[in-house]
């Protein structure tokens, strides 16, 4: 059986499992978006996208993936090298106004 949810809903499934504050609003809706391009049939399972997806600036995913930002000053610089090593190695999901929203199952 199959129940179509919509975004005021999948945002309320990560309250529910208290996991909203790992993404928050606007990566929330970039997700919600875009399972519904990809897969709008797809079963919701909140802990399976907290695994699968993150959402972090630029500056945390060069940290975390040894992106060589070194003399980096400029914060668009920065957000393109990452933009440029997320779309090598992984799948951006969409850019909100603090990071990236992307996928970690790679």
């Amino acid at each position: 059986m199959i129940q179509q949810i919509n975004s005021g809903e999948f945002m309320q499934a990560f309250h529910k499992f208290d996991r909203y504050a790992q993404f928050g609003y606007e990566a929330l809706t970039a997700l919600y978006e875009y399972f519904e391009e990809v897969n709008p049939d797809m079963e919701l399972d909140v802990i399976a996208i907290c695994c699968d997806y993150s959402h972090e600036s630029w500056k945390g995913i060069a940290s975390d993936y040894d992106i060589d930002v070194d003399g980096v000053t400029d914060d668009d610089e920065g957000k393109e090298i990452v933009r440029d090593w997320l779309n090598e190695n992984t799948s951006i999901v969409g850019e909100t106004s603090s990071g990236f929203v992307y996928c970690t199952a790679f």
